[in-house]
Protein backbone atom coordinates (compact mmCIF):
# COMPACT_ATOMS: atom_id res chain seq x y z
CA UNK A 1 0.00 0.00 0.00
CA UNK A 2 1.59 3.47 -0.86
CA UNK A 3 1.36 6.38 1.52
CA UNK A 4 -0.89 8.07 -1.30
CA UNK A 5 -3.53 5.64 -1.25
CA UNK A 6 -7.09 6.13 -0.37
CA UNK A 7 -6.37 2.78 2.03
CA UNK A 8 -3.36 4.78 3.89
CA UNK A 9 -5.12 8.16 3.98
CA UNK A 10 -8.33 6.48 5.84
CA UNK A 11 -5.41 5.05 8.04
CA UNK A 12 -4.06 8.57 8.53
CA UNK A 13 -6.76 10.00 8.97
CA UNK A 14 -8.59 7.43 11.85
CA UNK A 15 -5.54 7.93 13.83
CA UNK A 16 -6.08 11.89 13.89
CA UNK A 17 -7.83 12.87 17.09
CA UNK A 18 -11.05 13.94 17.39
CA UNK A 19 -12.02 16.46 19.96
CA UNK A 20 -15.91 15.93 19.09
CA UNK A 21 -15.63 12.47 20.79
CA UNK A 22 -16.05 12.49 24.24
CA UNK A 23 -12.29 10.30 24.89
CA UNK A 24 -10.30 12.57 22.85
CA UNK A 25 -7.25 13.91 24.99
CA UNK A 26 -7.27 17.10 22.77
CA UNK A 27 -10.23 17.99 24.78
CA UNK A 28 -7.98 19.00 27.77
CA UNK A 29 -5.86 21.07 25.49
CA UNK A 30 -8.79 22.88 24.33
CA UNK A 31 -10.03 23.75 27.67
CA UNK A 32 -6.74 24.43 29.25
CA UNK A 33 -6.35 26.99 26.18
CA UNK A 34 -10.03 28.15 25.87
CA UNK A 35 -9.57 29.51 29.68
CA UNK A 36 -9.86 33.16 29.49
CA UNK A 37 -7.31 33.41 32.31
CA UNK A 38 -4.91 30.98 30.25
CA UNK A 39 -5.27 33.23 27.49
CA UNK A 40 -4.47 36.72 29.37
CA UNK A 41 -1.63 35.11 30.78
CA UNK A 42 -0.58 33.51 27.49
CA UNK A 43 -0.08 37.13 26.24
CA UNK A 44 1.40 38.59 28.95
CA UNK A 45 4.16 36.04 28.62
CA UNK A 46 4.42 35.97 25.41
CA UNK A 47 5.76 40.14 26.15
CA UNK A 48 8.85 38.67 28.35
CA UNK A 49 9.69 36.68 31.50
CA UNK A 50 6.86 37.54 34.52
CA UNK A 51 7.25 37.18 38.30
CA UNK A 52 4.04 36.14 40.22
CA UNK A 53 3.44 39.13 41.72
CA UNK A 54 3.36 40.96 38.37
CA UNK A 55 1.30 38.67 36.38
CA UNK A 56 -1.58 39.03 39.48
CA UNK A 57 -1.44 43.01 39.59
CA UNK A 58 -1.29 42.77 35.32
CA UNK A 59 -4.91 40.62 35.44
CA UNK A 60 -7.88 42.40 37.11
CA UNK A 61 -9.95 40.23 38.71
CA UNK A 62 -7.80 37.11 38.58
CA UNK A 63 -7.51 35.48 42.65
CA UNK A 64 -3.95 34.35 43.46
CA UNK A 65 -5.35 31.07 43.47
CA UNK A 66 -6.79 30.91 40.29
CA UNK A 67 -3.69 32.28 38.84
CA UNK A 68 -1.83 29.50 40.65
CA UNK A 69 -3.63 26.66 39.72
CA UNK A 70 -3.60 28.63 35.71
CA UNK A 71 -0.04 28.67 36.13
CA UNK A 72 0.75 25.07 37.42
CA UNK A 73 -1.23 23.56 34.15
CA UNK A 74 0.35 25.70 32.27
CA UNK A 75 3.62 24.29 33.10
CA UNK A 76 2.16 20.53 33.26
CA UNK A 77 1.23 20.93 29.95
CA UNK A 78 4.83 22.37 28.98
CA UNK A 79 3.58 25.59 27.92
CA UNK A 80 5.72 27.20 30.53
CA UNK A 81 8.75 26.86 32.74
CA UNK A 82 8.47 28.23 36.18
CA UNK A 83 12.46 29.18 37.15
CA UNK A 84 12.97 29.50 41.21
CA UNK A 85 16.41 31.85 41.59
CA UNK A 86 18.36 30.33 44.96
CA UNK A 87 18.27 34.09 47.03
CA UNK A 88 16.12 35.47 49.98
CA UNK A 89 13.72 36.00 49.44
CA UNK A 90 13.29 33.65 46.79
CA UNK A 91 12.29 35.01 43.05
CA UNK A 92 10.12 32.96 40.83
CA UNK A 93 9.87 34.04 37.15
CA UNK A 94 7.48 32.41 34.70
CA UNK A 95 8.67 32.13 30.93
CA UNK A 96 7.13 30.88 28.18
CA UNK A 97 8.39 27.34 26.72
CA UNK A 98 8.76 26.75 22.72
CA UNK A 99 5.68 24.84 22.79
CA UNK A 100 3.94 27.77 24.81
CA UNK A 101 5.43 30.26 21.96
CA UNK A 102 3.31 28.35 19.40
CA UNK A 103 0.12 29.37 20.63
CA UNK A 104 1.04 33.02 20.75
CA UNK A 105 -0.61 33.47 17.24
CA UNK A 106 -3.85 31.89 17.97
CA UNK A 107 -4.08 33.79 21.35
CA UNK A 108 -3.18 36.73 19.88
CA UNK A 109 -5.55 36.20 17.07
CA UNK A 110 -8.61 35.89 19.44
CA UNK A 111 -7.53 38.91 20.58
CA UNK A 112 -7.37 41.19 18.00
CA UNK A 113 -10.71 39.66 17.00
CA UNK A 114 -12.43 40.62 20.25
CA UNK A 115 -10.58 43.92 20.51
CA UNK A 116 -11.82 44.38 16.70
CA UNK A 117 -15.67 43.02 17.29
CA UNK A 118 -16.94 44.06 21.00
CA UNK A 119 -18.88 46.77 19.60
CA UNK A 120 -21.17 44.29 17.46
CA UNK A 121 -20.81 41.27 19.98
CA UNK A 122 -22.13 44.19 22.40
CA UNK A 123 -25.03 45.46 20.55
CA UNK A 124 -25.99 41.57 19.75
CA UNK A 125 -26.19 40.85 22.99
CA UNK A 126 -28.31 44.06 23.64
CA UNK A 127 -30.57 43.57 21.17
CA UNK A 128 -31.14 39.70 22.04
CA UNK A 129 -31.85 41.04 25.51
CA UNK A 130 -33.66 42.92 24.43
CA UNK A 131 -35.88 41.08 22.76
Amino acid sequence: MSPTSPAAAALEVDQTPDPYTAACPTRTVLDRVGDRWTMLVLLLLAQRTHRFSELSRAIEGISPKVLTQTLRGLERDGLLVREVHAEVPPRVEYTLTPLGGTLVDAVAGLDRWARVHIGEVEAARAAYDAG
